[in-house]
């Protein structure tokens, strides 16, 4: 043991060094919590409460300056940047975030220059070129722009945004015809053209001439995506006669299109953060870029920050044709925030704004189904039916929600007759033959069907636990109690924490005399929370197991 006058000093240290180490310790052990969170605003502002302790360490410097860049603090980001620069000379995204500052300030030869400092990894040899390409365009050397997008790539992505940004920037240079010979080749290298190079490609051909080229691109993604706000209102815009302008109308812009497809191709990648951080680059390139709005709103979505996600989509300028879908987000994240009444009321006003579209109609079914309010969420996609007229192929998805919602409120004939014409418009969706499969079992009604049914949506849709157990409870209502215990045991596998997986387990068991392991699977699905109305059933399982079985199925 320390000496009684040793044991201050030894176990809390006092002093302005010790309230300072302190603080350090508890902003920064605060920030890593908030960055794990993905609370990138809490994350920067504790990181930032760590720093004012010194010398700024390295490593909490480059934590700091991701989370001021996710957040989108792009001017005390920089000012980070430079602090770590001065002690650490290879910190790429420190130059990175400098380069985009010297794009802001059309400081172009500044950006290609800091540019080249950055040693190439990661994502860096795809927006490197880009970027570099798009300062000697600012600075109005557009030869020496396409010469560098020309040297070769290191894979297929690199290609196609190097004959993307090379057809922009040749747009911008007033050289059409070999303009439209790098916009049809990155076409061609696209498996499934964005929106925003539909929308791209379409102003190209407006202002040269080719509306009807135009016209015909436009009416094929919408017929392929069922909708598309954007290109809808360019499509709108062409039959109206009215000019678009440039995609791309300067260096600084092409520079946030450029962080736009890192920002998309990351997200795809599921590097959220830098997904994030390229996002908002290019909002701090270009404030006024609705599509990197509606992305860093949808990025947040991914990583569960609704409240953030809801800023980003409230920004988005209510001119835009994406104010629409972010409106939509919008109510999206009210619901799953627990604050369903704002939403609901906002998805009602929304409807009766566009009596064309069916989609805030559909977002109210939906919000109601999550909330279990089915007669509402009927009602809700009873409309959207009404307003379409005519069914398509498209539409099986909103039959088979509409499905769920009857079948919910009890009402089978109508769900039933839904659920069958949806499968007749998509006959090859794992979900919605489970789904109709799985009722028709739990009904103890056309066995067989569902069975072979069921059995196809296992084919498709294998690692699905929900599937499998499906199938494992048709052959248990089929009296194949030892069939059904192979298939609930791999479905409990795929869904260990399902409690209805587990309870099905449990009845299995109790049928081929694994009493005791039948018990333990009904005292575990009991344990996970199962549906209100089922914890008596199972309780009464736990105390007396299961009666004889009825003649041609299982009793429970």
């Amino acid at each position: 043991m320390l000496p009684a006058r040793h044991a201050r000093t030894a176990e809390t240290p006092s002093g302005p060094a010790a309230a300072g180490s302190a603080l350090e310790l508890g902003s920064y052990l605060a920030g890593r919590h908030a960055f794990r969170q993905r609370d990138f605003d809490a994350a920067a502002r504790y990181m930032s409460d760590a720093l004012k302790v010194p010398p700024p360490a390295p490593g909490l410097l480059r934590r700091a300056l991701v989370a001021k860049l996710a957040s989108g603090q792009a001017d005390s980001a920089r000012a980070l940047a430079r602090r770590l620069l001065a002690i650490e000379e290879d910190a790429p995204l420190a130059r990175l975030s400098l380069a985009v500052g010297d794009f802001k300030a059309a400081r172009f030869d500044s950006a290609r220059k800091r540019l080249s400092t950055i040693l190439p990894r990661g994502r860096e040899p795809f927006y490197g070129p880009l970027l570099s390409a798009w300062a000697e365009a600012g600075s109005g050397r557009f030869d020496e722009a396409v010469e560098t997008l020309r040297k070769p790539g290191d894979n297929r992505n690199t290609a196609v945004y190097r004959s993307l940004h090379a057809a922009l920037i040749l747009d911008l240079a007033d050289r059409p015809e070999e303009a439209k010979r790098e916009y049809l080749a990155a076409d061609e290298e696209m498996r499934q053209p964005s929106a925003r190079f539909v929308q791209a490609i379409g102003s190209f051909l407006r202002r040269n001439g080719d509306t009807g080229e135009a016209e015909r691109r436009f009416r094929a993604f919408i017929a392929d995506r069922n909708r598309s706000s954007l290109i809808e209102s360019e499509l709108a815009d062409l039959l109206a006669g009215k000019l678009p302008k440039r995609v791309a109308a300067d260096g600084i812009e092409g520079a946030a299109e450029v962080f736009f497809n890192a920002a998309t191709l990351s997200l795809r990648a599921r590097s959220t953060e830098l997904a994030l951080i390229y996002g908002q680059f290019a909002l701090d390139l270009r404030p006024d870029f609705p599509s990197a709005r509606v992305l860093v709103g949808q990025i947040f979505e991914s990583v569960g920050r609704d409240e953030a996600a809801i800023r980003a989509y409230a920004r988005v300028d209510k001119a835009s044709p994406l104010s629409w879908s972010a409106r939509l987000r919008r109510a999206s994240g009210l619901s799953r925030l627990g604050r369903g009444d704002e939403a609901i009321r906002m998805l009602r006003r929304m409807a009766t704004e566009r009596l064309e579209r069916t989609d805030a109609l559909t977002t109210l079914g939906d919000l109601f189904r999550r909330e279990k309010r089915f007669p509402e969420s009927v009602e809700a996609y009873d409309a959207a039916i009404d307003r379409i007229g005519t069914i398509g192929p498209q539409h099986w998805r909103l039959l088979f929600s509409r499905g769920i919602a009857l079948e919910r409120s009890k009402n089978w004939p109508r769900a039933e007759k839904d659920l069958l014409a949806a499968i007749e418009l998509s006959p090859d969706e794992p979900y919605l033959l489970n789904y109709l499969g799985y009722s028709w079992v739990d009904q103890g009604i056309k066995l067989d069907d569902a069975r072979r049914m069921i059995e196809r949506a296992v084919e498709l849709e294998p690692q699905s636990g929900a599937i499998v157990d499906s199938l494992g409870w048709a052959l248990y209502r089929m009296g194949d109690y030892a069939g059904a215990v192979e298939k609930l045991e791999r479905a409990a596998e795929l869904e260990p924490l399902d409690p209805t997986v587990n309870d099905h387990l449990g009845d299995a068991y109790w049928r081929v005399g694994r009493r005791n392991e039948a018990t333990f699977q009904w005292r575990r699905a009991l344990n996970l929370d199962p549906e209100p109305d089922q914890v008596g059933i199972i309780e009464g399982k736990i105390a007396r197991g299961l009666s004889a079985p009825k003649a041609g199925g299982g009793a429970r």
